[in-house]
């Protein structure tokens, strides 16, 4: 036991505050990083509730209303326009009684008086009428009344909808399909015939949900929030085209020859990709002589789209997914697109995605994947995506792999990206770069989507151009006040690259990997926000990461570690003392590479809990030989703004 008079007790404590304040303010003079800034307790945007638990799964009073639509459509490829009727059966599982529905009406996007073309950063040059509304019925009551308010409609419910009721709604509608500059949905020409890529085709329920009721956001730039249920669909065109389309054809026999039935059947055995549409079959084609009808089926699906042409060449083979089940993959592509080179690989790049996703991540729960190539490049829906008709090697790999990734993010997992494009642009860069460092053995890897910074350099270094940027805005910042500058290199590569950090540097891949796939698993059809994933990350990777969400996706803070100092104990055997500073207000752990005269090297780790309390510190080096060199962050892992101070050399006495 250790006995302390009174009164040198009292002197103490009353001397520790000086020294400390002492401290502190020598350091403030020399160091701007403020510990008390970056490890402050941190309220996330939402709070746990019962519908939202504070492990990030959904807790048990969650509720989800559900959706299901039957649509039949007609496409006139002459007039360039898309008819319809939809019959959408809305569910309120939610406690609260609901006197209206919102929709979304996305095509209205086109209009020339949209909101869209106000926000000025994604200027058109072309534009169509939008939706024509033709009717709005409630089936058992007739017409009801509606508004069209930019890109969505409001309808005035005769009668409230009540928990756990349900209605059926139906629209009649028709549009003009936009030329080249619809962008994710278009018409245009290619060798064989016109391709229509047909998406955001049918007025869409907008989610009501707990955490904003009915989410309304315009249509500015950013994609989808939608509601998941079962989608029947028929598209009727001229008998002289293909339709590959979203989820389970359920007609072949109507629309396909015996041979192609045929060559579909041996592709769903076939490892190696399978035709079922040649470029000589294109070739031969006649002229339309009626219409024909394609039905498809989907479901748990947000969404649907589908695209046409007679001019496609086809092709497919299987997927095989976990626990024996397994589904089809399937390439469409104009006659010029064919190639090894080329389209002919399209199939494969699609087959080898699915696969590693569903392994790493979660299995692919749709009957096809397609792949189209067409007009509208480079977009994603479920079970099917457009990409473009001259994409070749790495680059056809690269945006099949990533967008047909998007079937995990946001089509399985629903996040709303129309707020939060972080989320799932940025997960699915994020498990491209596994997949392109998987795919024969690396031949396109890697994949490091950073725009910002082009050239030479690690991911690391290239980033850390984006953190010092003061005008770059935060990862959580809402979707449409991103502008074209930053759009990639802040909602893909910085959350994307956050996401390896968390992986490779924070949690490692033993804790990381077991965590994703759960939060991947409790929001599968469902609808989590930014906040629901930190938890989850938190509660089952085993760590507090309040600095790393303040530092990397509240803020745009910047990393800067230095050695400052090699202090060689008198004496060999003693050692030597090594000082490590912070500088900037972003903390990441790091590792120390101390260089010994003899030749050696040790690796020491530098958690974050270093910088907890001061932004120096001084790392105690037990050697018999004397230390020559000191590094941080050696290999260039974390995106540190000023590499200029991350090592010093000593000279040994002779």
């Amino acid at each position: 036991m250790i006995r302390i008079s009174a009164l040198a007790l009292a002197a103490s404590l009353a001397a520790a505050p000086l020294a400390q304040a002492q401290v502190a303010a020598s350091s403030r003079e020399t160091n701007p990083y403020v510990p008390l800034k970056t490890f402050a307790p941190l309220s996330l945007p939402s709070p746990p509730t019962a519908q939202r638990g504070a492990a990030g799964a959904p807790g048990a009073a969650y509720w989800q209303n559900r959706v299901d639509y039957s649509i039949d459509a007609r496409l006139d490829p002459a007039a360039k326009t898309l008819s319809a009727q939809e019959t959408i059966t809305y569910v309120n599982h939610s406690p609260d009684t609901l006197d209206m529905l919102w929709l979304q009406l996305d095509q209205n996007v086109y209009r020339p008086d949209s909101r869209a073309g106000a926000q000025g950063g994604r200027p058109r040059k072309a534009f169509t009428d939008g939706y024509a509304i033709e009717a709005v019925e409630i089936e058992g009551v007739g017409a009801v009344p509606f508004l069209v308010d930019d890109t969505r409609m409001r309808v005035t419910l005769p009668k409230a909808l009540k928990s756990g009721g349900q209605l059926k709604l139906k629209v009649r509608y028709h549009y003009t399909v936009p030329g080249l500059f619809g962008g994710r949905t278009a018409w245009g020409s290619s060798s064989a015939g016109e391709i229509f890529d047909i998406a955001q085709w049918y007025p869409r329920m907008a989610v009501y949900d707990d955490v904003r009721g009915w989410d309304t956001l315009p249509y500015l730039a950013n994609e989808f929030y939608l509601e998941y249920g079962d989608i029947d669909y028929a598209v009727t065109v001229p008998d002289d085209m293909i339709v590959a389309g979203s989820g389970a054809l359920t007609n072949a026999k109507d629309v396909l020859t015996a041979q192609q039935r045929a060559r579909l059947a041996e592709a769903a055995r076939s490892d190696q990709t399978v035709m079922i549409r040649t470029p000589q079959e294109v070739a031969a084609t006649g002229p339309a002589k009626g219409t024909k009808t394609w039905r498809f089926h989907m479901s748990d699906t947000r969404d649907v789209a589908f695209t046409a042409s007679r001019g496609f060449v086809w092709d497919a083979a299987r997927i095989n997914l976990p626990d024996g089940k397994a589904a089809l993959a399937q390439s469409v592509y104009p006659p010029e697109s064919v190639g090894e080179g080329a389209w002919s690989r399209s199939t494969e790049y699609m087959k080898h995605a699915v696969e590693q996703f569903s392994t790493r991540w979660y299995p692919y729960p749709w009957p096809n994947a397609i792949n189209v190539a067409g007009p509208a490049t480079g977009m994603e829906y479920p079970g099917i995506v457009f990409d473009g008709v001259d994409d070749a090697g790495k680059t056809l790999f690269w945006i099949s792999a990533h967008e047909i990734g998007h079937s995990w993010f946001p089509m399985i997992v629903g996040f709303d990206e129309r707020r939060d494009a972080w989320m799932d642009e940025g997960f699915n860069t994020f498990i491209d770069v596994y997949e392109s460092d998987a795919f024969e053995n690396g031949v396109y890897g890697p994949k490091r989507d950073s725009e910002y910074a082009p050239g030479p350099g690690a991911p690391a270094d290239q980033i850390a151009e984006i953190l010092e940027d003061a005008a770059a805005p935060p990862i959580l910042s809402r979707a449409d006040t991103i502008r074209e500058k930053y759009r990639h290199p802040i909602t893909y590569f910085k959350s994307a690259f956050g996401l390896t950090l968390l992986r490779e540097d924070i949690l490692g891949p033993d804790r990381f990997d077991p965590a994703f796939r759960k939060f991947i698993a409790d929001w599968a059809f469902k609808h989590p926000k930014p906040s629901d994933f930190f938890r989850a990350m938190e509660s089952a990777g085993g760590e507090d990461l309040s600095w790393f969400w303040r530092g990397w996706y509240l803020n745009n803070w910047t990393l800067d570690m230095g050695v400052t100092d090699i202090v060689q104990d008198s004496g060999p055997a003693k050692g030597a003392r090594v000082t490590v500073e912070n500088r900037g207000q972003l903390v990441l752990p790091a590792t120390l590479r101390v260089t010994f005269q003899d030749g050696t090297r040790r690796d020491i780790r530098v958690p974050v809990e270093t910088w907890m309390q001061s932004g120096s510190h001084v790392f105690a080096i037990d050697a018999a030989s004397p230390v020559v060199e000191a590094v941080i962050d050696p290999d260039h892992r974390i995106p540190d703004r000023d590499r200029t101070n991350n090592s010093q050399r000593r000279t040994p006495a002779a």
